[in-house]
């Protein structure tokens, strides 16, 4: 459709492949069936029919559309790559999944229950309900979310603070990972496919498919390994005993369900601060390629560099590393006092009235990124408004055929559809182009300089782990998963190693000259952060 292609989809497809392609309900009108066959339908198998044939030529258009920009040898060979991985999958281990998945709904059961004796409600899982009892007891609440009620619950006491506790507890959504790893595993006990090929369409990085394995919760439990062993076998009460909360327990535990097979560990390794490092390189801001080249505390030599204090005095719990970090992680691409508010500098304590001199004193700590920002945002609305091609440092920009390139350092390409100026929400004329929206709606989309930064940091970070993954599979290390710059290989014991793995990931590509970069890693009997 956003093509203008003479021939489109048939709408009437999905009702046709449900009808045919999935089991149906078994009824007295229907016989007792289970499949719905040609026979049962033949006026809509043939619809079916040319739907396909439709479906077939409409997949043509869009080829003689696109063949001007062809899909470079280098990313099909990542494609292959990739598809070779899901095709070795990762292997789960079903036991202490189908464990904490009992677990959880035992749990869930008993503290349902309290509810329902603490508020007498016919359903303490109603937000309605709750909202209402709360109010009845002198509390008044607009949202019932997990920030929501996690806020309040200092505020509250006697039942009305049980309860609020009790809600967060029957909210906790982590084990849905177990239940999707249930849902995704084959018939070798590995599951397929958890990642999608250039599945972020703006920087060509991987998406998270199935079990969603992208925003995994880190583990923080020392005695994992015990703890684990508690689930899968079943001792639930002792869980109870040793731990404060049988629902972060398994919060916590969701990576280990992913293990090596017999005979092989995990060997894990990512790149160290990437997106900071390329975001330094591209900018040109050297002090900071100084800190990533030797001792790579950023966090402490952000601190030192906005408030003019020798870097030995920004220790581990200052105030001054607490700044430093949530300025690092906010600010690198445009983002002011709201960032700092979403990346929960409140909440770390830090009072409303600081956090305007904090973004002043970030940008005057790094000029060039600052600069960095506004030249790519120049450079973009040149190559889009002049039709000629720009370039900021290692970044090209070139209008081509209703679509705007950003030439990456490794040679890819972003695209941004159909660009042109319009009015953007900060009330002057900015860069637009077209997209696929929030409300997944194909429209137009506002962009500007720190933005499209973000995309050619990541876009560039995207490449490395990329190419790092290449070498990684052609040294010896099977990949069974990857997950934003982290590799995990399925390594048989007697083989490889930590150190030769990092090194591998490590190496430079020609490309990427001056970049410093460095991988750590570890090894595991199964999956979990280090």
């Amino acid at each position: 459709m956003v093509l203008g292609l003479e021939q489109q989809k048939m709408k009437e497809g999905k009702d046709l492949i449900r009808y045919f392609c999935m089991p149906c309900k078994p009824t007295k009108a229907n016989g007792g069936r289970t499949r719905n066959l040609p026979c049962h339908a033949p006026e809509k198998w043939e619809m079916f029919k040319s739907y396909c044939i439709r479906d077939v030529d409409v997949e043509k258009g869009i080829r003689r559309k696109l063949q001007h920009f062809p899909i470079p040898e280098s990313e099909m060979g990542l494609y292959r790559l990739d598809q070779v991985i899901n095709d070795r999958g990762i292997l789960v281990d079903k036991e202490l999944v189908g464990q904490a998945v009992s677990c959880d709904l035992m749990y869930k059961d008993i503290v349902t229950r309290r509810a329902y004796e603490l508020t007498g409600l016919e359903n303490p899982n109603s937000v309605v309900q709750i909202k209402s009892w709360l109010g009845e007891n002198g509390m008044v609440m607009e949202s019932l979310s997990k920030k929501a009620v996690a806020g309040l619950i200092e505020e509250a006491d006697g039942e009305v603070q049980e309860l609020l506790r009790l809600r967060l507890l029957m909210a906790k959504t982590s084990v849905k990972k177990y239940e999707a790893m249930k849902r995704s595993v084959c018939s070798d006990g590995r599951v397929h496919g958890l990642l999608q090929f250039y599945g972020a369409n703006r920087t060509g990085r991987w998406a998270g498919r199935l079990v969603q394995v992208q925003n995994l919760p880190q583990n923080h439990i020392p005695d994992l390994e015990l703890a684990r062993t508690l689930v899968k076998l079943g001792r639930f009460e002792d869980v109870e005993l040793f731990y404060e909360s049988r629902p972060n327990v398994l919060s916590e535990l969701i990576r280990t369900a992913f293990i090596p097979k017999q005979g092989c560990r995990f060997i894990v390794a990512d790149f160290s601060a990437i997106e900071a490092s390329v975001l330094a390189w591209l900018s040109g801001e050297t002090w900071r390629l100084d800190v990533f080249a030797s001792h790579g505390k950023i966090y402490e030599a952000s601190a030192s560099a906005m408030f003019h204090v020798p870097m030995e005095e920004v220790t581990k719990g200052s105030p001054l590393r607490q700044k430093g970090k949530i300025s690092e992680l906010a600010l690198g691409y445009g983002g002011s006092v709201g960032a700092l508010t979403s990346m929960g500098a409140l909440d770390m304590g830090l009072a409303e009235e600081e956090l305007a001199p904090l973004v002043t004193a970030w940008r005057s700590a790094n000029p060039h990124i600052t600069q960095f920002w506004w030249d790519v945002d120049a450079a973009a609305i040149r190559a889009v408004t002049e039709k000629k091609k720009t370039r900021v440092g290692r970044i090209a920009f070139e209008y081509k055929r209703g679509i705007l390139f950003v030439e990456l350092p490794s040679g890819r390409k972003l695209s941004y559809v159909k660009p042109r100026m319009a009015l953007n929400k900060f009330g002057r004329n900015g860069l637009t182009y077209e997209g696929i929206m929030e409300n997944k709606k194909w429209g137009r989309i506002e962009t500007y300089g720190p933005k499209l930064v973000e995309n050619i940091v990541q876009g560039t970070a995207r490449d490395l782990l990329a190419e790092s993954m290449l070498r990684v599979e052609h040294n010896g290390y099977p990949i069974v998963m990857h997950c934003h710059d982290e590799i995990i290989a399925e390594v048989p014991e007697e083989t490889g190693s930590v150190e030769k793995m990092c090194a591998v990931m490590a190496v430079q590509p020609v490309w990427a000259e001056g970049l410093p970069l460095r991988a750590d890693g570890y090894e595991c009997s199964f999956y979990k952060k280090d």
